[in-house]
């Protein structure tokens, strides 16, 4: 509960400031002499951080992804190249940049934003001027600060391969607007030719291709004087960048990105006609920010890193008031301003629900009275059961959000977090650093575009498990509750009637598989992380088994919850990764996966199957499978990474007794 007005902030109103609401997010401010900035105060901070030899904290972090001003942003795109922490517990990703103009600051504030989505970016620049004949060899890879080099000794590729594109590579050099038709072909043809260089990448590289459509200059269109001139170029353009969008659709290894619709939401101007004259700069280093802002949400899906929670305060956030003082009658929500603006809060909550998100109710305040305010508000968009869990007390709301965490079986970094107060917002982020938290501070209006922006909740693909996945977490708590009533764990793994399906992966589920590779990092034993084309390539290959693991009980269908890659040998299967979703751990569903691949390799005549952990910062539960289902270390092998063996000769039974299991490809139950 909160003790603020309802009536909306100013503009210049601190409390608006992402970095003035949240203390943490401006780190050494109280010693630094900016302290009355938050950027520069953030900067000085940076300094001292990478002068000391570390990486920025979550808090700095956050504060990295808060920064509006290019300049400063840019700054500290500098600083950060100079970050030398190879244990800051940062991803690393390797990011190339080809362009038909000069990058500017590009780098630089890409840099930003990718440390403020927790990755350790080594960045490389293409050549001024090579970018059509770089695409066309295929020469994409670079080598950057980290020398990564591919399997045949040349530069690797790298994660993200950004092409950066300008009118003028679309545009003749000189056109008039009295021969409509000639330029209109001149367009077409070179929109050809900029999708068959793409798709002739795309064809060589591992990478994914990041492109984005392309603003049509005012220059370019206040030309033509004609009105009608002017909207069919106009047309013509939204076709040329809507044909650049669909290279996504058809082609998963492409992200596409809609620069012209973000600028158009953005304060900055997409061009500045001086640097674009004076250095080929045809992009101001506000929409460059724009863009590297979008760069860096498909690196952070790509990899993994999307939340899957969202945990939301109630009064002045999904309602308007306090509940405590006006009653479940008097809150806000609905009809006019500001009413207006909660009730689109929620409307977005629920949005983000279809697609998978999972709620958390996180408020202080009287149960009776929430419980009454939910079921009964006319215009409530969110009722009791959209919400997986409920926290609603008077204790702290960091210690709710661990409860919550547990009871959902998640990690608190999978949690986004989202409250008026700046304490409530300060304390989580202290006791909470992996927890991104979002101000609902200031002016309503503002709600859901605070919640938005950072892309949080970005994936590369929807699947039907996302979609299920609210439904699934609530599951989870109901079966919380039905296990208190037997006298041990076993009785109730009987009682709950686990079915295990284990099928090869199919083009309906190869995208499934590779998003439990990308952002599954506890139960993960070598965090190998095979993409989409990855995982489709071994599925196609008679020398790999990539399988799907499904689970279903009494409860209902949790859907694909794991999944195996192994490499198959004529005497030896090795499992080259195992993932699982954390909330099915502790029903022996992983032992059953491996008593489905031990019958599949016995039936192909191998001898034995062969497995490795690689330990990571949080994969540490994953840690003893191999000897919980039997494994023994190789001889001279490692006692922990391994590698583990199965003689398949005098294995027993892996499956647990618990459990029934069913291959798809079998279509019996065993």
């Amino acid at each position: 509960m909160t003790e603020t007005s309802s009536a909306p902030r100013s503009a210049a109103d601190p409390a608006t400031s992402p970095n003035a609401a949240d203390p943490a997010a401006s780190p050494n401010a109280a010693a630094s002499p900016n302290a009355a900035d938050p950027a520069a105060a953030l900067l000085d901070g940076l300094r001292r951080t990478v002068r000391a030899g570390d990486a920025p904290g979550p808090a700095a972090r956050r504060a990295l992804l808060e920064l509006a001003d290019p300049s400063a942003a840019r700054t500290a795109g500098r600083v950060l190249a100079r970050m030398d922490a190879p244990d800051a517990g940062l991803r690393d990703v390797r990011v190339t940049i080809h362009a038909t103009c000069t990058i500017g600051p590009l780098e630089q504030l890409l840099r930003t934003q990718l440390v403020g989505a927790g990755f350790r970016p080594d960045i490389v620049k293409g050549e001024y001027g090579s970018f059509e004949i770089t695409l066309a060899t295929g020469a994409t890879g670079a080598t950057g600060a980290t020398g990564a080099t591919g399997a045949a000794g040349g530069p690797a590729d790298p994660d993200l391969l950004v092409l950066l594109v300008d009118a003028g590579f679309l545009l003749p050099r000189d056109w008039s607007p009295a021969e409509p038709l000639a330029l209109e072909e001149h367009v077409e043809h070179r929109l050809r030719e900029l999708r068959g260089l793409v798709e002739g990448v795309a064809d060589r590289t591992a990478a994914t291709l990041v492109l984005h459509t392309v603003p049509l200059p005012a220059e370019v269109r206040d030309t033509f004087v004609s009105l009608d001139g002017r909207a069919r170029f106009a047309a013509l353009w939204h076709r040329v960048n809507a044909e650049l969008l669909k290279l996504a659709a058809d082609r998963p290894q492409i992200a596409a990105l809609d620069l012209a619709g973000a600028l158009a939401d953005s304060p900055f101007a997409a061009r500045d006609a001086r640097l674009h004259r004076y250095g080929d700069l045809p992009y101001t280093d506000g929409a460059l920010l724009v863009l590297a802002n979008e760069i860096r949400r498909v690196a952070q899906a790509r990899a993994g890193l999307s939340r899957k929670v969202l945990a939301l305060d109630l009064d002045n956030t999904l309602w308007g008031g306090v509940l405590g003082e006006v009653g479940a009658g008097g809150v806000q929500l609905g009809g006019l301003y500001p009413g207006n603006a909660y009730l689109d809060l929620q409307r977005t909550a629920r949005r983000l629900r279809d697609q998978g998100v999972v709620l958390v109710l996180a408020s202080k305040n009287d149960a009776g009275p929430v419980d009454e305010a939910l079921a009964g508000h006319p215009e409530m968009a969110l009722r009791a059961d959209a919400f997986s869990v409920r926290a609603v007390n008077w204790g702290a709301k960091s210690e709710n959000l661990v409860r919550a965490a547990e009871s959902l079986g998640l990690a608190v970094g999978s949690f986004v977090f989202m409250d008026d107060s700046d304490f409530e917002r300060a304390q989580v982020a202290d006791a909470l650093p992996d927890v991104a938290v979002v101000s609902a501070a200031g002016d309503p209006a503002g709600l859901p575009g605070a919640l938005l922006r950072h892309g949080w909740f970005d994936v590369p693909a929807l699947t039907d498990t996302d979609r299920k996945r609210p439904e699934l977490y609530r599951k989870r708590a109901e079966r919380q509750d039905f296990s208190s009533g037997f006298r041990t764990s076993e009785e109730f793994l009987h009682a709950l009637a686990v079915r295990v399906d284990v099928a090869p992966a199919t083009e309906f589920t190869v995208g499934r598989i590779a998003q439990l590779a990308a952002r599954t990092n506890q139960f993960n034993l070598t965090g190998e992380r095979f993409d989409e084309a990855a995982t489709a390539r071994m599925a196609a290959s008679g020398g790999h088994v990539v399988a799907s693991i499904a689970v279903a009980d009494r409860f209902g269908d949790e859907g694909v919850v794991g999944a195996f890659w192994v490499e198959r040998g004529p005497e030896t299967w090795r499992v080259l990764n195992l993932v699982m979703s954390c909330r099915v751990l502790g029903r022996g569903v992983e032992q059953a996966a491996l008593g489905w691949l031990a019958d599949r390799a016995r039936e192909a005549g191998a001898a034995r199957i062969e497995g490795r952990y690689v330990r990571s910062d949080r994969n540490a539960v994953s840690a003893d499978l191999w000897t919980r289902a039997g494994f023994v270390p190789a001889p001279g092998a490692d006692a922990e990474a391994g590698p583990f063996v199965l003689d398949l000769a005098a294995a027993p039974d892996l499956t647990p007794a618990w459990i029934s299991t069913r291959s798809t490809r079998e279509g019996s139950a065993a």
